[in-house]
């Protein structure tokens, strides 16, 4: 098994603080998330207290205001630090994503009271998000939610359940898009909701193939009453601000595939230049070095395109094609990149020993999250073409 890192990546950062920033992350990388990833993922082990550590060293808040207690980072820097994380163990480097995306709705749409009063702790509080959207019947059709939201005075009350939740049952807060309305897009609100809420529940987490450190779980609503304080934005306005964190949250999911491509690459390239087959390296076997390029553009070209996608965010243009493309192809490399690993390892490959089957299972999941990549590809055809005729 090859030391933790992501080789000589030409990480070409905006600021000196930023290159700072990138040291720090990967001294905490090696140091505290890589050496102990196999063993905590086969015990299913969500490694909260390193969490806690991520969040005193400003790592959860890392695209949002200062005022706040974010980092004040672009979008470009922010992925690269997921890159770095996902590297090391993806249950980390997705669970930033995750607790990114569940703090977007208050940062962007919160009132300025509402801010003041929940987002720094937050954001350096040592607090976890979970962003509830999906539910047992609405999963890429998000815009037929069922879990209802009903005014009583100056509260709402929440009924109904969510699905596939990233930190089900271990969050600090949720934010849960509820229906307010009638039917269809129009009719959804967004709200924050506190973990401990009365009323709040969690199934058991799944049982999945990959990520087993990571809890997913449904959360199930019984009458969770919440004062109106707490909602974001306007009565029906919680899809359109669903949309908008997602197209942030896919170019997290697309850093977290890179990070994943390059861990695999990392560990093919140590096996082949050091095993030997008839009398000579690997390495040396046409074939195999072919594999070898092939990983090494897709992990390049992935991380480009993420990083396209994420400087036209920071500069204030659309980028939901782009970031729709990133995690697109980007998941998709992953998967590619991760079963060649397997296969360049040969039986090595298959056993639990080295962590290139481990990359290969983590991989699958992120062709599904933040909207499937048949979705993704729905998304891009829309702003290629214009919408579907009916």
């Amino acid at each position: 098994m090859t030391e933790y890192g992501p080789g000589p990546v030409d990480r070409r950062l905006p600021t000196d603080e930023a290159r700072q920033l990138m040291t720090l992350v990967r001294d905490l990388a090696a140091r505290e998330i890589a050496p102990t990833a196999a063993a905590e993922e086969e015990a299913g082990r969500f490694p909260r207290e390193l969490f806690t550590l991520l969040s005193e060293s400003g790592l959860l808040g890392l695209v949002y205001a200062e005022e706040f207690g974010g980092g004040g980072q672009p979008y470009e820097v922010y992925l690269q630090v997921l890159e770095e994380l996902a590297a090391a163990r993806l249950t980390v480097g997705l669970g930033v994503s995750v607790h990114t995306l569940a703090c977007h709705a208050l940062a962007a749409y919160g009132t300025k009271e509402q801010r003041a009063e929940h987002l720094s702790a937050m954001l350096g509080g040592g607090l976890l998000g979970a962003y509830c959207l999906s539910e047992p019947a609405a999963g890429s059709d998000a815009a037929s939610l069922t879990t209802r939201a009903t005014r009583d005075g100056d509260s709402w009350v929440l009924t109904g359940t969510k699905a596939w939740t990233t930190h089900g049952g271990i969050a600090d807060f949720c934010t849960v898009l509820a229906r307010t309305g009638g039917a269809g897009p129009h009719g959804i609100t967004a709200f924050l909701v506190p973990g401990d809420a009365e009323g709040l529940s969690a199934a058991a987490p799944e049982r999945k193939m990959g990520m087993k450190g990571s809890p997913t779980a449904q959360l199930h609503f019984d009458g969770v009453r919440i004062a109106d304080a707490r909602r974001i934005g306007e009565e029906g306005q919680g899809f359109a601000i669903a949309l908008d964190a997602l197209d942030s949250g896919r170019l997290g999911i697309a850093a977290c595939a890179v990070g994943v491509a390059q861990a695999a690459l990392n560990e093919a390239l140590a096996y082949v230049t050091t095993r030997r087959q008839f009398a000579r390296p690997l390495a040396d076997f046409q074939g195999l070095r072919f594999m070898l390029a092939d990983m090494a553009t897709q992990v390049t070209a992935g991380r480009s395109l993420y990083l396209t996608a994420a400087r036209l965010r920071d500069e204030g243009r659309p980028f939901t094609k782009e970031a729709a493309m990133a995690k697109l192809f980007c998941s998709d490399a992953a998967m590619r990149i991760t079963t060649d690993a397997v296969q360049l390892l040969g039986g090595y490959g298959y056993t639990a020993d080295f962590p290139a089957e481990r990359y290969m299972r983590e991989a699958k999941v992120l062709q599904i999250v933040e909207g499937t990549n048949q979705i993704q590809r729905m998304v891009i055809a829309r702003h290629l073409a214009g919408p579907e005729s009916r």
